[in-house]
């Protein structure tokens, strides 16, 4: 079912004042249209969730970081998010640059459009017994190194069992969205963002297990920062710090109950060709081989 648009909001990305102007100019097209709309350009999650809570759908300007944030906080109250490209990749936004938003937003106010959800994970920094941090993440949870002279040794349970432990520079627990992210840069598998898998990627692990490890939605990934380890670590969910992880803490990951929605305008099977346009250069089309007469 196509929904209505009454109120909408529009998010510029608040470390990138050239999206400002931008935001401003779209707020203003969608109230000459009889909409209902506000726009933001110095924001975080938390001071604006009441007005993502009241709104229809929200407009992210900016880059896959600026799509994250708002994804985030529009998935507590099932918002879908239509993202505006000036980032470099564009992975998640469906408007390619600032120059050609117009006639796609049309489209999407006359109900031409459809909705993708893209599964989340939660993650729980627990600690003496005690949850002290976490959140939910779009892309991915890494325990990472806090400084670059050692490894880390993170002890791995899936399901309450022990996997195994980790010596390695980080570990990426990631979604199928993820799966394209830093996963995908440490050498893990392309997931299509329709799979609700959970994905394990060791980076530059050291005489420990190296490969990707693809679980179902339902699983739940318990990581234990090794009590002789001596490197600080670190938590971080879709990039943001959310804390120090000290020996014998652990990182509980599962699914989250909340899921991304993205507007989308791109046909239903766009995934691989965008993600192989931005992958490797696209190649001409080869021309008939010249064939001999015999």
């Amino acid at each position: 079912m196509v929904a209505t648009f009454n109120h909408i909001g529009v998010l510029a990305h608040p470390l990138r004042p050239q999206t400002a102007p931008l935001a401003n100019q779209i707020a203003a097209y969608l109230r000459a249209r009889g909409i209902e709309a506000w726009h933001d350009a110095h924001w975080d999650e938390t001071q604006v969730r009441a007005r993502v809570e009241s709104s229809d759908m929200v407009i992210a300007i900016g880059g896959d970081g600026s799509l994250l944030r708002a994804a985030r906080v529009s998935s507590l109250y099932g918002v879908p998010v239509l993202g505006i490209n000036m980032g470099h990749l564009g992975f998640l936004t469906e408007i390619s640059g600032p120059d050609s938003w117009e006639q796609p937003l049309e489209t999407v106010l006359v109900g031409a459009y459809w909705i993708e959800e893209r599964m989340m994970i939660r993650a729980a920094l627990i600690r003496d017994g005690l949850p002290v941090a976490g959140g939910d993440a779009l892309n991915d949870v890494v325990l990472s190194r806090k400084v670059a002279t050692r490894m880390i040794l993170l002890e791995t349970y899936i399901d309450k069992d022990w996997a195994t432990t980790y010596n390695a520079d980080a570990l990426i627990i990631a979604t199928a969205t993820g799966s394209t992210a830093y996963a995908l840069a440490c050498g893990g598998p392309i997931l299509p963002p329709e799979l609700r898998n959970i994905l394990i990627v060791p980076v530059a692990p050291h005489l420990s297990m190296d490969r990707p490890i693809v679980l179902s939605e339902g699983a739940t990934v318990e990581v234990i920062a090794a009590a002789d380890n001596h490197a600080e670590t670190v938590l971080t969910l879709d990039g943001v710090l959310i804390g120090d992880v000290y020996p014998g803490d652990e990182v509980q990951v599962t699914v989250s109950p909340y899921v991304s929605r993205f507007v989308r305008l791109r046909e239903r099977t766009y995934f691989y060709r965008s993600l192989l346009d931005r992958l490797e250069p696209r190649l001409p089309v080869r021309a008939e081989p010249e064939r001999k007469q015999i």
